[in-house]
């Protein structure tokens, strides 16, 4: 029971901005995080990436992505993976709802009455399925090792069968010289 109610305590606050304006934003608890929060948002480059913050046993993790910004804050301990799922879910959920649309033109806060019970909704899927996202997080690190190994024992064919190919010209050639 420790355990689970530790993982429902993970997520601290959440956020989607464009640019500096946050357009909807969830928490449970009370504190400064907000406010620590946005002051990162306006230190944050322009370009496309994640960034993680720590401060005061928490980090602060964003995701930035065609000029919005996707935040979580969470406990030091939890995991980075969970976080990064977090983010890419709620960007995927953003984008797929307001890609394009209202979002572009939203102001401050103005989605939260829409889009704040989303990302409570997404905190708790994350939590409720943290163990199989790691497990096929895995499974995908696998794969791509896999995959890399592939490619470069490809390559190591093709290299070979190039100088096979050198060697039957350089026989070739031999032959002829000895005719």
């Amino acid at each position: 029971m420790g355990e689970k109610r530790e993982k429902e305590e993970w997520f601290i606050y959440g956020f989607v901005a464009r640019g500096t304006v946050v357009l909807s934003e969830f928490t449970e608890f009370t504190g400064n995080f907000p406010a620590i929060a946005a002051q990162c948002l306006q230190r944050l480059p322009a370009s496309n990436n994640r960034y993680t913050y720590a401060c005061d046993h928490h980090t602060f993790n964003f995701l930035l992505h065609d000029g919005y910004v996707y935040c979580v804050v969470v406990k030091e301990s939890v995991p980075k993976y969970v976080s990064i799922a977090f983010l890419e879910r709620v960007k995927e959920d953003f984008r797929k709802r307001y890609g394009g649309g209202k979002a572009d033109t939203a102001i401050a806060k103005s989605l939260n009455k829409e889009f704040g019970p989303m990302i409570k909704d997404h905190m708790q899927y994350i939590t409720a399925h943290a163990d199989e996202i790691e497990k096929i997080l895995k499974v995908k690190a696998q794969v791509s090792e896999i995959k890399s190994i592939m490619l470069e024992n490809i390559e190591k064919t093709i290299q070979r069968g190039e100088m096979v190919n050198e060697l039957a010209e350089k026989a070739s050639d031999l032959h002829s010289q000895a005719l």
